[in-house]
């Protein structure tokens, strides 16, 4: 399964080295983390080293080699978030989730990650569940985001979340 649907994002790419983040990104979002497989196929396709492909997927964050969850859970810790709370928020989703930060759940449900900046900085401490931003959170809007989300996948919708 994994071969034929990267064949798929690696299709017309042929012999374009410049191809390598974009593939990369499709990868990604395709299954929540490059597949051993996928950057040998990547490298081999795209006429680019594989030690290079290793090296550009090791280097951004946004790149991961072991699965992601479902729900990314990113907690921001620039100095504006710092002061006003940001590792109290790490402490509560680390509890919550049972893991730590750059880890994923054992039911791959959701993975947590700390990141230095993301530039809304009026609205700290923030976090971002699947892309959405949250603003001014506080450990008890934090424990309710990760209850609806949980409680959303137990009903196969979507987590009806207020801001």
């Amino acid at each position: 399964m994994v071969v034929s649907e990267v064949r798929s994002l690696l299709a017309g790419r042929e012999g374009q080295p410049d191809q390598l983040i974009e593939v990369l990104q499709d990868m990604q979002a395709r299954f929540r983390y490059l597949p051993e497989e996928g950057l040998r196929m990547a490298a081999e396709t795209l006429g680019v080293p594989p030690i290079e492909v290793y090296r550009v997927a090791n280097f951004y964050k946004t790149f991961s080699l072991t699965p992601r969850g479902r729900h990314e859970l990113v907690v921001c810790m620039g100095t504006a978030c710092h002061v006003r709370g940001a590792l109290r928020m790490v402490d509560v989703a680390q509890a919550e989730l049972g893991i730590s930060a750059g880890e994923t759940t054992e039911d791959g449900a959701f993975s947590l990650e700390r990141v230095n900046c993301l530039g809304c900085c009026a609205l700290g401490p923030v976090v971002v569940l699947d892309g959405a931003y949250h603003g001014h959170m506080n450990p008890a809007r934090l424990r309710d985001l990760i209850a609806e989300t949980r409680r959303a996948d137990a009903q196969g919708g979507e987590p009806d979340v207020q801001d």
